[in-house]
Formats: structure tokens, C-alpha cells, sequence
């Protein structure tokens, strides 16, 4: 296999004699057919081919298979959001009645989705904290659990998820491992390798990189053995009646899953990504394995200053020596941990926001993960709404700043970072 860096840039198109260089723009929602059969044999799923870009599209499927090579999937989907892409990751296996675990540092949309949206469609959740045991984890299996769920780098904790020996609890029990790698990225730590069965991305963070396109992807491993668990998996193990009576695994093998999803779920809720957004995400994706580096690199430095900052009341981010996830980051993530990191200031909420305002480089925004260095304080702006009781209950820290190094020079974040606190510090 090419290496990763070859990967980004090649993978997904090999333009022909006299074709475009770049992904073409199949700006259409329909394609065109000589014959009714042609047609009649793509609905049932018989052939391969275009028939209506709600389900798939050239430019877009040019781009999932770029993200699949990176990843080393047999297959995977881009979705309007990385929130849809973590709804049909789920949804694709689990359904009313059934039970699903998940870490509880996830990403506060994603536990939302998970923890109040999913729960009123009737899939209950149980939420478990990331260091839990074994035994913790499979005192929570249920009769009706159908998967577990993490991320390799949390949002906006910044916790390195132990992929390797969560799943290896998953697959004792028949369970499948959902990784979301938005943070990682494939460049930083490629889950199916350390066992994980289907992985998640939000591409509107590291993949995109500018901000440009809000976007989702949906990988599979091709690795669990569905059939080996035929009765808690009957959707994609028993006959489909919306397709004649198909069963996924007889006739798409490995693929049976991201088949199913396509097929399936986006036939049916439409949470398409357009082809001009699998476009910029392509031009993303050609300079991720430059950027996530550049990115971990200027995190690093700027973890170190907070770190050594009488300001600053704590700092949390892998790549430190001194962080409790240290020794995971190393297994896990070996060339860098992203440019998030987070951290807590000494003087309160009032010396907080005053610290926010003063800053000049850094853009105060919801946004994460892109060339731009911004900033966001939870408790001021997501999470207003709660108390200081509950963003503890939810285990995050009501003082948490989450920082997103971008790709200016370090040296120039970190002075705004300085005159900012002694600017807060004189009002």
C-alpha cells in the first residue's frame, strides 16, 4: 500500500488520457440510461452505476473512497454533517428497543444525539466514563446492546480513547467498535488497526481544514462478522423486503455494511453531501497529511507555554508529558495529537471572557480544527445554559477554554496569548 502522504494526495481518482486532473464537479441530480432494464437493475441493486445523487454521485464517491484508502476501509460515505454521519452509524444497526454504550466524553452534539434524540426514537444509551474497567464495561451489556462508541481524541476534553482494549471488550461480547477519528484524523491514528469495526468522521474539521464545507463521513472496516451474530444484527443479515428480499451479507460480503447505509439510510433520510462539497474537501484532503502535523506540532509549543504560564491554572493535551494521557497518545498517536488542546485560567468566569476579548489573532468562534487559531469557553457560549454542577456531572470543567492551534506561526499565537492575559489581568 502507498504510504499515507501518497495516499492523500492520489487516492480516490485516477483520471484517464485526457481527463481532468482534479475531481470533475458532477453538478446533476440524475443520469441518464439507454434502456428501462439498465435502470430496473441498478434499483435492484444488480448493477453499478448513477441513478440519483441522493444515494451516490461521482465527485462525491470519488472523495469516500479517497477517505476509505486513508483509513483502509472496504468502504465508506460521505454524509451531509458529521453529526448525520455518527446518526447513520448507529442507526444502520441499532433501532427501537435496542441499547447502546457510549463514552461519556464524547462531544456534546454527539452525546445530545445520542443521549436525548436517539432515546425518544427508543434506543436507550448508557453513557460510561472512558478509564472504565472491563468489567465496568461489560456489566453495562445488555441482551439488546448493539454497539459501543468512542472517540479517539475527545471534544473538547481532549482524551485519548483506549481503542485497542475497548475493543477487544466489544468483540468478546459480538459487539462493533464506532470510532469518531475527527480529531485524529487517519494521518494521526487509523482505528481498524487497533480494532475498531466502523469509523466516523465530522470532515468539516482537519479533512476540510478551512473552514469552507460542513460535511461527514462514514468508513467501514469490513472486518466484524455479522453473520457470526445473525440475531442481533437482522438488518443486515436477514432478507430486506424494500429490496426484493436481499440480505446484505449473501450478496455484498465485507461490504455488507456501508452497502446498507448507502442503500438504505441515505435512500431514506437524504443527509446527502453535495458534489461542490466533496470537492473542497477533496483540495482539503491533498494537504491533510502537511497540515495535521504542522498543527501537532504548534499545539505542542503552545501546550508547553500555558504549562509553564503562572496564569494558568491547568492544561490538558496528550502530547505533554505530564498529561494523563500521555502513554496513549504515544500508542495511539505517535507523530502528534492534533493542534486542540484545553485549558483553565486562574480568576474566574469575569477573567475568562475579559481574556477572550482581548485577543487579537486568535478568532472567537464555534468552529475547530482549521488553519485559523480559535477559541471557544463552553460555559460563556455552547453551554451557557448549564450550571457549574452539571458541566461536572458531564465531566467537563466549568473554567475549560478549548483551543484550536491553526497554522500560523507559534511563536505568534503564543504572543497573543500573552498580551491577552496581561491585558485581562490590567482591567
Amino acid at each position: 500500500m502507498a504510504k499515507i502522504d501518497t495516499l492523500c494526495v492520489h487516492a480516490g481518482y485516477n483520471p484517464g488520457k485526457g481527463a481532468p486532473r482534479q475531481i470533475p464537479i458532477i453538478q446533476s441530480t440524475t443520469f441518464k440510461y439507454e434502456t428501462s432494464d439498465q435502470m430496473g437493475r441498478l434499483f435492484d441493486l444488480e448493477d453499478s452505476g448513477y441513478f440519483y445523487t441522493r444515494l451516490q454521485n461521482p465527485t462525491v464517491d470519488a472523495v469516500a473512497a479517497q477517505i476509505n484508502a486513508l483509513e483502509g476501509g472496504v468502504g465508506a460515505i460521505l454524509t451531509s454533517s458529521g453529526q448525520a454521519a455518527n446518526l447513520f452509524a448507529v442507526l444502520n444497526i441499532a433501532s427501537a428497543g435496542d441499547h447502546i454504550i457510549a463514552a461519556n466524553n464524547i462531544y456534546g452534539g454527539t452525546f445530545n444525539l445520542l443521549g436525548v434524540t436517539l432515546t425518544k426514537l427508543g434506543i436507550e444509551v448508557s453513557f460510561l466514563k472512558a478509564d472504565s474497567t472491563d468489567a465496568e464495561i461489560e456489566a453495562a451489556i445488555k441482551p439488546g446492546t448493539k454497539l459501543i462508541f468512542g472517540e479517539t481524541i475527545s471534544n473538547p476534553g481532549v482524551e485519548v480513547f483506549d481503542i485497542e482494549r475497548w475493543a477487544a471488550v466489544a468483540h468478546k461480547n459480538g459487539l462493533p467498535l464506532i470510532i469518531d477519528n475527527t480529531f485524529a484524523t487517519p494521518v494521526l491514528c487509523r482505528p481498524f488497526e487497533w480494532g475498531a469495526d466502523i469509523v466516523t468522521h465530522s470532515t468539516t474539521k482537519y479533512i476540510d481544514g478551512h473552514g469552507v464545507s460542513v460535511g461527514g463521513a462514514v468508513v467501514d472496516s469490513g472486518n466484524f462478522p455479522w453473520d457470526k451474530y445473525s440475531a442481533r444484527f437482522p438488518g443486515l443479515t436477514t432478507p430486506d423486503a424494500s429490496y426484493h428480499g436481499l440480505t446484505y451479507t449473501k450478496k455484498f460480503g465485507k461490504a455488507a455494511y456501508i452497502v446498507k447505509a448507502t442503500t438504505h439510510l441515505m435512500r431514506d433520510l437524504g443527509s446527502t453531501q453535495s458534489p461542490q462539497n466533496a470537492f473542497y474537501l477533496h483540495l482539503g484532503l491533498q494537504t491533510l497529511h502537511l497540515r495535521i502535523k504542522r498543527h501537532s506540532e504548534s499545539a505542542l509549543k503552545v501546550a508547553k507555554w500555558l504549562e509553564a504560564c503562572p496564569d494558568v491554572a491547568w492544561v490538558h493535551y496528550p502530547g505533554l508529558e505530564s498529561d494523563p494521557h500521555h502513554a496513549l497518545a504515544l500508542k495511539y498517536c505517535p507523530e502528534g495529537t492534533s493542534g486542540v488542546l484545553c485549558f483553565g485560567l486562574k480568576g474566574g468566569r469575569a477573567f475568562d471572557n475579559r481574556f477572550l476579548d482581548s485577543l487579537k489573532l486568535t478568532t472567537i468562534e464555534t468552529h475547530v480544527a482549521d488553519c485559523h487559531t480559535c477559541v471557544l469557553h463552553p460555559a460563556s457560549h455552547t453551554h451557557r445554559q448549564l450550571s457549574d454542577d452539571q458541566f461536572r456531572a458531564a465531566g467537563i470543567a466549568p473554567d475549560l477554554i478549548r483551543f484550536s492551534v491553526g497554522l500560523e506561526a507559534p511563536e505568534d499565537i503564543i504572543e497573543d496569548l500573552r498580551q491577552a492575559l496581561e491585558k485581562a489581568k490590567s482591567c
